[in-house]
């Protein structure tokens, strides 16, 4: 089960990961393989949702 602050992280990566800074959620995310770190052509790095990430996020969305 995530946390709330796992949650809100998954949905900042989907909505704007070019905006998301360092957090402690993402270590979580990436061991559950719900984002994946993404190498940029200038050497940066960004977080970007994985498939499984995008159907939990799909599926809570139904919830409401």
């Amino acid at each position: 089960m995530l946390s709330a602050h796992e949650f809100a992280t998954l949905m900042l990566v989907r909505d704007s990961a070019d905006h998301i800074a360092e957090r402690e959620e993402l270590d979580m995310l990436l061991e559950r393989q719900l984002i994946a770190l993404e190498q940029l052509a200038g050497g940066a790095v960004r977080p970007r949702v994985t498939p499984e990430g995008d159907s939990l996020l799909r599926n809570l969305g139904r919830l409401h």
